[in-house]
């Protein structure tokens, strides 16, 4: 078979389901033939009784019996197993009793046997007319499955048809009346347009089912397009909200400066240049919160270089020491000299979100900031004298949205910015780890080992599926034990 011959999986399996509902649809319609059927042997040993041989009607009648009994355990069984089960178990059952309407078909041929001229033509009339319309009636509930109506048809036919040319040629050595074969012709011209008729109504049940498979392709369709829309204007509500959360600090810090300008003017030469110094610290949240959209869009081009952790550490304590100290904190910070490999706008976006996370929790007592020396690289230390962070909650917190619900102060807030330390700490690949207290305060310790660009960039780009509602989340960024 050619390669563009073989059907697209979406096509094979809109094709197996059509089959398994076309199954469904004639099993669907058995019980109700089978009733008519039984009626039907009623009515013919009732006209043939005075004409036929009662040892031959009842043979028959057995055998009758026999054909319906199997077709009526064949549907106990489907009710019992199949009918709430799936497509391939409906098929494969349909494949393994098959066989029941073909033997079904053969039954009502051999009443060619008890009637062909054999009685009289009234009642050879009665006869035909009702094996007529259980024809017709079988062409209706089998339509649903070509192969088992053709089965039956053609079974049906092929028997009628060698009982009559055995009576007519074996018995009758060709010395019966002529309408033996009008009768014949009738029967095969019937056979015929019962099975062109059927292949009709065949291929109306098959088209009926295809345009509601298709239906319901395009209603899922429609509805991924519409939850995609809705994810978009999640993302975008999820970038506003972390924008209003992170350029809070850098306007109050320019904001303190400037009141004490105006209440100090003498301290122009020493305020002006921590205001120029703030309002490029704005500038550059800004850049960072515009790599955050592209971030979410998975589109952004990470800047991995070399960065100078102590120059990093002290445009962190501008940007922070006055909001420390107007909320009465110390601010301490202790910086050893040395460089890491990473993308400098957002580890200074990860490192500001623990900074100003510790001051927003810590009442009294300060805020350590410090840079230390090891082994992986340097290690970036935040310690606070703050609330604490119980056992309980310290994977919780790097969920999105998720505030302590004992920690005062959060309603201010909208819990994204642990959110964001961690998912930028994971895409960095710097280790974050976590110690607490609840009471004493807590310390987070960031490894900067040397970021891999690839690694990161792919990181990137597999976290943006977790930003949408109802996709997994990726798991807490803490490396080993949050105690």
């Amino acid at each position: 078979m050619k390669p563009e011959t073989v059907p697209p999986p979406h096509l094979a399996a809109e094709a197996q389901w059509v089959e398994g509902e076309l199954v469904r649809g004639l099993m669907r319609t058995q019980r109700h033939t089978t009733w008519v059927g039984l009626a039907m042997a009623v009515i013919v040993v009732g006209v043939l009784w005075t004409d036929v041989p009662p040892v031959r009607t009842l043979a028959w009648l057995a055998i009758a019996a026999v054909a319906a009994g199997w077709r009526w355990w064949v549907l106990q069984r489907y009710d019992r197993e199949v009918v709430h089960r799936g497509t391939g178990e409906h098929l494969d059952f349909f494949r393994r009793h098959r066989f029941v309407w073909p033997f079904s078909a053969l039954v009502w041929g051999l009443t060619a046997v008890l009637f062909f001229d054999r009685t009289s033509l009234g009642d050879q009339y009665v006869c035909w007319l009702a094996l007529g319309g259980l024809a017709m009636l079988s062409v209706n509930s089998l339509s649903a499955s070509l192969p088992a109506m053709r089965a039956y048809l053609d079974t049906f036919a092929a028997t009628a048809l060698a009982v009559m040319l055995w009576r007519m040629v074996a018995e009758l050595h060709l010395m019966g009346p002529p309408y033996h074969w009008w009768q014949v012709a009738l029967l095969l011209v019937f056979w015929l347009a019962l099975r062109q008729g059927g292949r009709r109504l065949h291929e109306t049940h098959r088209r009926n089912f295809e345009l509601q498979s298709r239906n319901s392709q395009l209603i899922d369709s429609l509805t991924r397009q519409t939850q995609a829309a809705l994810d978009a204007v999640e993302i975008k509500n999820r970038f506003l909200a972390s924008a209003a959360h992170d350029i809070r600090q850098p306007v109050h810090a320019l904001g303190l400066y400037a009141d004490w300008l105006g209440s100090e003017p003498e301290l122009v030469h020493e305020l002006a240049p921590k205001i120029v110094e703030s309002t490029k610290a704005v500038n550059r949240l800004f850049d960072s919160l515009f790599d955050l959209a592209r971030l979410d869009s998975g589109k952004i081009r990470l800047n991995i270089a070399t960065v100078d952790v102590a120059q990093l550490l002290r445009e962190l304590e501008l940007q922070y020491r006055p909001v420390c100290e107007a909320k009465g904190l110390e601010f301490r910070l202790r910086v050893q000299p040395g460089t890491a490999v990473s993308d400098p706008i957002l580890l200074q976006r990860t490192l500001g979100n623990l900074v100003a996370n510790a001051i927003k929790y810590t009442q009294r007592g300060g805020i350590l900031l410090a840079s230390r020396r090891g082994a992986r690289g340097p290690r970036i230390e935040i310690w606070d004298t703050g609330v604490g962070i119980a056992p309980a909650h310290q994977r919780e917190i790097f969920r999105e949205f998720y505030k302590v619900p004992t920690h005062g102060g959060t309603e201010d807030g909208f819990g994204l910015g642990l959110y964001i330390v961690g998912r930028l700490t994971h895409i960095l690949g710097h280790p974050l780890t976590l110690h607490s207290r609840v009471g004493r305060g807590t310390v987070f310790r960031l490894l900067l080992e040397p970021t891999d660009a690839r690694a990161a960039q792919e990181r990137a780009v597999a976290s943006v599926a977790q930003m949408l509602p109802g996709r997994p989340r990726a798991p807490s960024p803490l490396r080993g034990p949050a105690t």
